[in-house]
């Protein structure tokens, strides 16, 4: 509660919680001034944005925000280069988008950001190494 969240489109917000309860697996979340679904109405499509300045570090040395990781260049254990993440999403698993390296055909590449392929995180260095399983890549086509 009373935690201050910026929005994009920023003329939506600033927003300021003021309760947070978790139903059917879902966090739902109160503001101030938002009393009902039809003040909530013209919020719908509206990113709340957090500054990652004031976020706090992951706990474990394994863990990463999403902000950490776009931007890195990726590499396989080969020295192949892979491309750039520029994205990370979230469904049921946590994928890699990479734009892949000059001169691949492939618009993205997404890879499963598990430990078994990304083996080593390099944030201050900005660099990710892979391993993919065969077929994961095909840097040629």
């Amino acid at each position: 509660m009373g935690s201050v969240l910026g929005t994009d489109p920023p003329d939506a917000g600033p927003l300021t919680v003021a309760a947070t309860r978790w139903h059917s697996g879902r966090l739902l979340v109160t503001f101030n001034g938002i009393a009902d679904r039809t003040a909530a109405e013209p919020l719908r499509g509206v990113w709340l944005t957090v500054d990652a300045d004031q976020a706090s570090s992951p706990e474990g040395p394994d863990e990463f925000h999403d902000h950490q990781l776009v931007g890195l260049t990726v590499v396989t254990t080969a020295g192949e280069q892979v491309g750039v993440v520029t994205d990370v999403r979230h469904h049921g698993q946590d994928l890699l988008v990479i734009e892949p390296a000059a001169g691949s055909r492939r618009s993205e590449v997404l890879v499963p950001f598990v430990a078994a392929i990304a083996v080593d995180v390099d944030v201050a260095g900005g660099r990710m190494v892979i391993d993919p399983p065969a077929g994961l890549l095909d840097l040629g086509s």
